[in-house]
């Protein structure tokens, strides 16, 4: 078998004869080519179909380390905040406690009658010496919150043995005169009671935690026990007041004073006068307000008006 092809050329037509085993190679090739072609587009399409999909995988698995890293990072924050709210909490309590210790060695100082000078609170004390750096280690939080509490404890049990050191002095220098009797005025009258009252301003039923003397203003204002002036100067309703802390948790408060004649840290005896009467703060006319309070609470001061002072 053969075939014949005919082909133009410029000398005329010419005739090409593919015999058998040509015709063969012919028709394979053009049967071979599509396949090939066929085959080849398939494996590409393919190949592109699994690339797709690992580049989609990554993607989907890059978003969901994404999310997960957002989320520690959330949680890092809240945790940290919550590390720092208590670090703020702490350092208020300490400082608390190291205001209460400063002012309780000022009066201890004046009570002892030491130089305050030489010990001077309200400074910070004079420290130094070699440090051998290359030894210091990083603390980390909880390491540093367990310190501050054990810094806290410290400090409140140094205030407490403060407290019985105070009351100590107290007992040895005052005696019996720490003894809280008698009015805190020589001359006028008692204008308002401890207790349930109508509120002067508002007419309302409020209550009065302490006792009223009424006089002229000027009049002198005297202390009803020694002890040591803890607070000079304004407070809120108050006006002028001054505080004398007596020891074993009495304090004494005078208030609505027209002027000072003490200053805090002064030690004061038995009805020394302390201050003038006067009309300032929360008030319609010239009085002292007087309290007496016992750890930190008030007390009705009518006992303490009536009875009598220890010989």
């Amino acid at each position: 078998m053969s075939i014949t092809i005919l082909q133009r050329s410029p000398y005329g037509m010419r005739t090409i004869k593919l015999k058998n085993r040509y015709l063969y190679s012919l028709v394979s090739l053009l049967l071979v080519i599509p396949i090939v072609a066929g085959l080849s587009g398939y494996y590409v399409a393919l190949h592109r179909s699994e690339m797709a999909l690992v580049e989609q995988t990554t993607i989907d698995n890059w978003r969901k380390e994404l999310t997960d890293q957002w989320h520690q990072l959330e949680l890092a924050k809240r945790s940290s905040q919550q590390l720092l709210n208590a670090l703020t909490a702490k350092m208020g309590m300490m400082q608390a406690h190291i205001t209460r210790l400063d002012a309780a060695g000022e009066r201890i100082v004046s009570v002892s009658g030491l130089d305050a000078k030489e010990f001077n609170f309200g400074e910070a004390p004079a420290i130094g010496g070699p440090e051998n750096t290359s030894e210091s280690q990083t603390m980390n939080i909880p390491q540093l919150l367990s310190s501050l509490n054990e810094l806290d404890q410290q400090l409140d049990s140094r205030g407490q043995q403060l407290s019985v050191l105070e009351s100590l002095l107290m007992d040895k220098h005052m005696g019996v005169e720490r003894f809280i009797s008698g009015r805190p005025i020589k001359k006028g009258w008692m204008s308002s009671f401890y207790g349930e009252r109508n509120d002067p301003f508002t007419g309302k039923p409020a209550w009065h935690g302490g006792v009223d003397f009424a006089g002229k203003e000027g009049d002198k204002v005297y202390s009803t026990a020694a002890g040591v002036v803890s607070w000079v100067g304004d407070r809120y309703g108050y006006g002028l007041l001054i505080e004398i802390n007596h020891g074993d948790g009495f304090v004494t408060r005078y208030g609505h004073n027209l002027k000072a004649l003490v200053k805090k840290g002064e030690v004061v005896s038995k009805d020394q006068a302390i201050s003038l009467m006067g009309n300032s703060g929360r008030s319609t006319g010239a009085h002292v307000h007087y309290e007496v309070l016992k750890n930190g609470k008030n007390i009705n001061p009518q006992s303490y008006v009536n009875r009598r002072p220890k010989s």
